[in-house]
């Protein structure tokens, strides 16, 4: 029960690695609130890449909770395409969700994680330690979030929060599944060899959230600025 008292938010609460977050940070304690753009039972609406909806979100949520001590941004999006097909508006909304999305929200956090010294936990993706065949986009949006959040980690310390991203590599989600629906028909899948694990086979989105839980708990008192890796050993 490493969350009893602790107060939550989560983006991208829906489904996938979000939804699992949230079951993780209750069954230690927390009192969550969760947040998406696509509507599910108890996840209250949020546009990440919208000032207005976001303002609104996180007032409901820190009404309700009575402050905030963790903001977990998961919302995501991902669509692979040929470089020479890939649109300036394609690449524009990846940053937008992606990059500018948890931007957002963690500004939005931040006098409330200031008032408790709360913490930041990010999912961003090995997608942005390595190049990936058709994910140019995806692959820039992450790794632009990770030296972000490395870079406010540095400003935020001394204020007593801390912030860190968690970096998955393949996750079984709707996620997961609509990017690969979005493969080009003629993909050169020998491309691929590079992104694949030691451990075969997609991970459940459990194993990401008992990470994320690791990082917004006091046992990562000392952890910030990380960018923990959880990818069935596809990096080395």
């Amino acid at each position: 029960m490493r969350f009893e008292q602790k107060r939550a938010l989560v983006t991208g609460a829906a489904s996938g690695i979000g939804a699992a977050t949230v079951d993780r940070l209750r069954a230690e304690g927390a009192t969550v609130v969760g947040v998406d753009i696509a509507p599910a039972e108890g996840v209250d609406y949020c546009d990440v890449t919208d000032q207005a909806s976001i303002d609104g979100a996180m007032a409901a949520a820190v009404e309700q909770l009575g402050g905030l001590d963790i903001c977990v941004n998961v919302a995501g999006v991902n669509t692979f395409a040929k470089f020479e097909e890939l649109s300036v508006e394609t690449l524009e909304t990846h940053l937008a969700v992606n990059l500018v999305g948890p931007m957002l929200v963690t500004q939005a956090a931040l006098p409330h994680l200031r008032a408790s010294k709360g913490n930041v936990v990010t999912v961003a993706s090995i997608s942005g330690l390595q190049g990936q065949p058709y994910n140019s986009a995806y692959c820039a949006s992450k790794g632009g979030l990770l030296l972000f959040m490395r870079s406010i980690a540095i400003e935020l310390a001394s204020d007593g929060i801390r912030v860190n991203c968690v970096c998955p590599g393949g996750v079984d989600t709707p996620l997961s599944a609509g990017a690969a629906a979005s493969l080009p028909p003629d993909a050169d899948f020998d491309l691929f060899a590079r992104m694949n694990g030691v451990i075969p086979g997609f991970m459940p989105p459990a194993h990401v959230a008992g990470a994320i839980a690791y990082l917004a708990s006091d046992d990562a008192a000392s952890v910030t600025g990380s960018s923990l890796v959880v990818d069935r050993g596809t990096l080395w």
